[in-house]
């Protein structure tokens, strides 16, 4: 961004679509309103299938004139795009839908393995929890993966621990406590730590499995 804000004409629309800081996203938006550039954070959820299909849901944080102008181009590439705010709001945003996410991920696999011990098959578990109150697309896309033992990589361990990392240190400077997070980011930081980081986030199964003895 540094070259944007060195290059960038008055004018210009600059819009990162990674996962950073909140605090990063509203420095980047500082430096580049000096130079006259306005700046979006615009992460994005929905996978490597949303991704695939333009069906992302993408998270904006910035001007309402800024978000004016780059929503053409959002919706080359998703189908719920919600301004959410001011500069660093998509980054508070996308950090809040990791830790959903990750929770959800280890919800579903320590159900999975609960079940497993329990000598209870874990596929007939999946389906009664489905039709009740526990439903996710976590519970439906991602159970049937562990089900599969498809480990295959969509959104890699390591960048899954990368978000709770950056939820963690947010959460830190503002003094908040968040201890499922910190639990759910324990158990990402231990994946990577133990070889499963470049698999996909739902391996934390493995990580279970091996914890309690049942790998």
């Amino acid at each position: 961004m540094r070259g944007v804000a060195s290059a960038g004409t008055p004018g210009l629309v600059a819009v990162d679509m990674s996962t950073i800081a909140p605090a990063a996203a509203k420095a980047i938006h500082a430096e580049l309103a000096a130079a006259g550039v306005d700046f979006m954070d615009a992460p994005v959820s929905g996978g490597e299938v949303g991704a695939i299909a333009g069906s992302l849901s993408i998270m904006a944080g910035g001007s309402d004139a800024a978000f004016a102008r780059a929503r053409p181009a959002f919706e080359c590439m998703g189908k719920n795009i919600v301004h959410v705010g001011a500069a660093g709001a998509g980054q508070v945003t996308k950090a809040a839908n990791q830790i959903v996410t990750g929770m959800g991920v280890l919800a579903v696999a320590e159900a999975m393995a609960f079940a497993s011990k329990n000598g209870v098959d874990r596929a007939k578990v999946r389906e009664a929890l489905l039709g009740g109150f526990a439903y996710s697309k976590i519970l439906e896309n991602h159970g049937q993966r562990m089900l599969d033992r498809n480990f295959k990589p969509g959104f890699k361990s390591w960048m899954h621990e990368k978000d709770l990392n950056i939820v963690m240190q947010t959460a830190h400077e503002l003094g908040l406590c968040l201890p499922g997070s910190a639990a759910t980011a324990q158990m990402f930081n231990a994946m990577v730590g133990s070889g499963l980081g470049e698999e996909d986030s739902i391996a934390v199964l493995k990580l279970l499995e091996q914890l309690s003895g049942q790998a």
